[in-house]
């Protein structure tokens, strides 16, 4: 695990805006705020994390944007398990 790695991934703006559409699908009342929640988590996720700095080593120009690099199953799992409940 890198922690170079984790920043450039949590960094990544594609990543971002896929993990964001993910807390979206998920019922977040507010994406935006819900990335903040759960952006560090999913990029510090030991799978992500492996992926990401694979594709950085393959020297993939879109390492976040790329759905072979970092499948949406992948992201959603790691957001289900980062994203706070919601509270009534």
């Amino acid at each position: 695990m890198s922690y170079s790695t984790i920043f450039r991934s949590a960094n990544d703006q594609a990543l971002r805006g896929r993990v964001t559409a993910a807390c979206a699908q998920e019922g977040a009342v507010d994406p935006n705020l819900a990335l903040q929640a759960v952006i560090w988590p999913v990029c510090s996720a030991s799978d992500v994390e492996a992926a990401y700095a694979s594709a950085l080593a393959s020297d993939n120009p879109d390492p976040g944007g790329d759905e072979t690099v970092i499948t949406d199953g992948m992201i959603l799992a790691n957001v289900q398990a980062a994203l706070p409940e919601p509270t009534e």
